[in-house]
Order: C-alpha cells, then sequence, then structure tokens
C-alpha cells in the first residue's frame, strides 16, 4: 500500500509520516493491500465543510473516506489534526495513537467495512482492534 500524504493543515505537533509509513507497512502485510490513497490533513473549519458538503452533517468530523472505484487507487482520506488533539486528549491516550486509529479507521471504511449497523460494526470494530494491536499504537 501506498499512503499519499497532503498535508493541508500546516504544522502538525507529532510524526504523522512515520504513523503513516507504519499503517502502510500494516495493511500491506497482513491484508496484502497494494493499492494507493490519499490522506489529506485539515483543519476544523475543513472537515466540517466537507461533512456538510457531502454528508449533509452541519459539524465537523475526525476522518471521512471517499471511495474510489480505480483498480489501483482506493481513495481520499481527510483527517482532522484538530480532531485528533481533542479526541486524544478525551480518551487518555496519545495523538499518536489516535491518528493511527483513525488513519486505520478510515482505509477500513474504503475497503468496504462500515459501522451503520451493529452487527456491522462489531465487525469492522473488531478489524481495526485486531490491526491496531499489532502496532505500537494499541491501547
Amino acid at each position: 500500500m501506498e499512503i499519499n500524504i497532503f498535508n493541508n493543515y500546516g504544522e502538525v505537533d507529532f510524526d504523522f509520516q512515520e504513523i503513516i509509513i507504519d499503517i502502510e507497512t500494516l495493511f500491506t502485510n497482513e491484508m496484502q493491500i497494494i493499492k494507493s490513497l490519499s490522506c489529506i490533513l485539515v483543519n476544523l473549519e475543513n472537515i466540517h465543510n466537507i461533512n456538510k458538503q457531502y454528508r449533509n452533517k452541519d459539524m465537523p468530523t475526525d476522518v471521512i473516506s471517499f471511495p474510489d472505484d480505480d483498480d489501483e487507487y482506493l481513495g481520499d482520506i481527510f483527517i482532522c489534526i484538530d480532531k485528533v488533539h481533542e479526541q486524544a486528549n478525551e480518551y487518555g491516550h496519545g495523538v499518536n495513537r489516535e491518528f493511527a486509529f483513525l488513519l486505520c479507521h478510515g482505509i477500513l471504511h474504503l475497503l468496504g467495512y462500515d459501522h451503520l449497523n451493529p452487527d456491522e460494526e462489531k465487525i469492522m470494530f473488531s478489524k481495526q482492534n485486531e490491526l491496531l494491536n499489532k502496532t505500537k499504537y494499541k491501547r
């Protein structure tokens, strides 16, 4: 897997590039994913606008995924760095873990996983935990 990074946020105070490399390696080795995707880092205002425009939800969110039907390209993931900090603080873990969690979550959405009902949620969150437990970003 290859993750193309677009930093539309500005200065980020943690090593997101290292986390992205670790997650690339994880999905390549554990799920044999060889496609590429883009990860776009944004602020609260940007993610709010994207959420409102594409999901009709007038509020900011932490991560949004847009799958692509291309044979070699999975799609785009937007991650809100402001939400990374907020949620890391809220859940009592570091920003590295929160960013890795959101990136993993976004990739699973691109791969067709979802959490719209309890059965889907159980499958997706189980896969998320299984993958992250193989990294240094586990709980």
